[in-house]
């Protein structure tokens, strides 16, 4: 079922021959001196037009950082790459997201420890209540260290938010 890939990282993805065609077209869209590279800034507008937000300072020099430094910038190799990996990771995302709307089934925005054993207990029925506990405590810390909005509260219940 779904579990197994959801603990997964990104699988490899492929790009149609159309997506991979329009990151090229972005690529020589932001390339405006026709040098074959894209500067920080350029690469900026790339990712704007392709994911509709504007990279953060730390991204951008995460990826620059990254760069050959006998090239003046990102060359079409690389930055197919670059944006092969957002995709996956977008993708996945996406996916958690999927999952967690399904066991979010009163549509709060949350999930209660409550609604974790229901979906267990219909996907895993003889899994035992101490390993979902445990599941549920790894994967609200988890989620806190990957930048998403987790949080347990004090009591019993505890809360699991994914925004």
């Amino acid at each position: 079922m779904f579990f197994s890939q959801a603990g997964a990282r990104p699988r490899m993805w492929e790009a149609s021959p159309s997506e991979h065609k329009k990151w090229v077209e972005v690529f020589k869209a932001c390339d405006e001196e026709n040098k074959g590279c894209l500067s920080r800034e350029n690469f900026k507008v790339a990712v704007v037009m392709l994911f509709g937000y504007k990279p953060s300072k730390i991204e951008a020099d995460a990826v620059m950082s990254s760069v050959d430094p006998n090239t003046s910038g990102i060359l079409l190799k690389e930055f197919l790459d670059i944006v092969r990996k957002k995709k996956e990771a977008q993708l996945y995302w996406n996916e958690i997201r999927h999952i967690f709307t399904a066991f979010d089934r009163h549509y709060r925005g949350y999930l209660t420890l409550e609604d974790f054993k229901k979906a267990f207990k219909q996907v895993a029925p003889k899994l035992s209540e101490r390993i979902i506990l445990e599941v549920f405590r790894l994967l609200s810390k988890l989620l806190k260290s990957e930048g998403v909005q987790a949080r347990r509260r004090q009591s019993a219940r505890g809360q699991l938010l994914l925004r």
